[in-house]
């Protein structure tokens, strides 16, 4: 009797943790059943994948999808869904929503609503402040949970925790890793009145400066180190920055940004004005050349989007009072594969940064690798397919791109979640049926 699967991906070349295979893969139960299944297997449905790449299910670890917060500008279900039409099979949500998610009673009515609406598995951040330290350790083990969230510089409202005297209680409120947002307040505050409203958005680079950035991560290190509690360094922007976490490996990890490996200063913002403007900023081509040789010495674990929606009118006033944040939760995987297509990472790499790098930094359960019993997600994508990322495919309401008009090499057709096809060449089916992601 023929072997008997729900879903049967075939004919693709499968990216796993030791190599690329052309496998047959045999799916039960949401979860991969079985590697190089024989051609006579059957299966209530079958994916073609003949010619095209089967990566781990990719994951974006750093998205605002402002849910609550403003739906003319992005929600949970509109996010998801164009992680899912990007080929993300997951995404992890931070905090600074309108209400934060802050508290037990916020955090509940999220973890009900993503069950509720959400296309693509969903994990979730919670802020600390300098009022919920004593809350932490259980906030941080709840459900669908990925880590605590601080923003040590950059925030609005009680979310910024800046001083180093909180800093060192919320590191020992807790045991998880803690992500962090590093730029130094105390510096931001001193450098603002060197700059007037309406000089160039180049300016933003200036204000926020490589020494903002270090002096921010330099602190959170010693802290890190003196309490042992681990620590992920979000989008890491400057030489030094690499240089210097390359010395701190027992007990920090690294992000970077899609942005700060493809877009450079000035030119980014000569092109794009307050679409260029985001924190930690853009800047110059020396810190981009760093980025892509820490992604290739190991020093990168994850390379997220920071996917940061505002209106356009947020975005078109004069600077410094233009919104910072950058949209990309839908073009990190398209620009991700160019990059690979113009040979700056391989395949095996890509997989690592976006599926088993997040899996492994937040102890995700079930993600980040093709191998039996782990979570059937994949992301099938055709390395040769050249398409123009355009306004109508994008599926945030906010309704633009700073890669806006890129022509891309590399293109996602599939997205599987867990055993179900949930996009097919453009195309979202079903309804929604994103999960929380369980974490260790």
């Amino acid at each position: 009797m023929a072997e008997q699967f729900d879903l049967i991906v075939r004919g693709g070349s499968a990216v796993l943790p030791w190599g690329t295979e052309a496998l047959d893969i045999g799916v039960r139960d949401g979860r991969v059943a079985a590697l190089g299944v024989s051609g006579t297997a059957e299966a209530a449905e079958v994916v073609d994948a003949a010619g095209l790449i089967v990566l781990p299910g990719l994951i974006d670890p750093h998205v605002h999808l402002r849910d609550p917060g403003d739906p003319a500008v992005e929600s949970i279900p509109s996010g998801t869904r164009g992680a899912v039409l990007g080929g993300l099979t997951a995404v992890f949500d931070m905090p600074n929503t309108g209400p934060a998610i802050t508290d037990e009673e916020r955090l509940a009515w999220k973890q009900d609503y993503v069950a509720r609406v959400s296309w693509c598995d969903v994990g979730l951040y919670v802020g600390a402040t300098k009022a919920n330290v004593a809350e932490l350790p259980e906030l941080e083990t709840g459900r669908g949970v990925c880590a605590i969230k601080v923003f040590a510089g950059s925030s609005t409202g009680d979310l910024l925790v800046e001083d180093d005297e909180s800093l060192e209680r919320v590191m020992r409120a807790g045991r998880r890793r803690i992500a962090y947002h590093s730029e130094d307040e105390y510096r931001l505050r001193a450098r603002r009145g060197l700059f007037k409203a309406g000089e160039p958005y180049e300016r933003h680079m200036e204000w926020r400066d490589e020494e903002t950035a270090c002096l921010g991560t330099r602190r959170l290190m010693a802290l890190a180190r003196e309490t042992g509690r681990p620590a992920h360094i979000l989008h890491v922007s400057t030489a030094e920055e690499f240089s210097y976490l390359g010395d701190y490996r027992d007990i920090a990890t690294v992000e970077v940004l899609l942005n700060h490996l493809t877009q450079v200063a000035p030119e980014a913002y000569e092109a794009l004005g307050g679409y260029a403007v985001m924190n930690p900023p853009i800047r110059g081509r020396r810190h981009m050349e760093a980025a892509w040789a820490a992604v290739r010495d190991g020093t990168v674990d994850t390379i997220g989007s920071d996917h940061a929606p505002h209106s356009k009118a947020a975005k078109e006033k004069p600077w410094p009072d233009c919104a910072a944040g950058l949209t990309g939760v839908q073009t990190l995987v398209p620009v991700m594969l160019d990059h690979v297509n113009a040979g700056r990472l391989g395949l095996g790499r890509l997989a690592d940064l976006m599926s088993a790098g997040p899996a492994r930094v937040y102890g995700a359960v079930g993600k980040g690798r093709i191998a039996r019993g782990y979570d059937a997600d994949f992301t099938i994508v055709d390395m040769g397919k050249r398409r123009r990322i355009d306004e109508g495919w994008l599926a945030s309401p906010c309704g633009w791109s700073p890669f806006m008009g890129m022509t891309v090499r590399g293109w996602p057709v599939f997205t599987i979640v867990r055993g179900r096809v949930v996009t097919r060449e453009d195309e979202v089916l079903g309804e929604p049926s994103g999960r929380l992601v369980t974490f260790s």
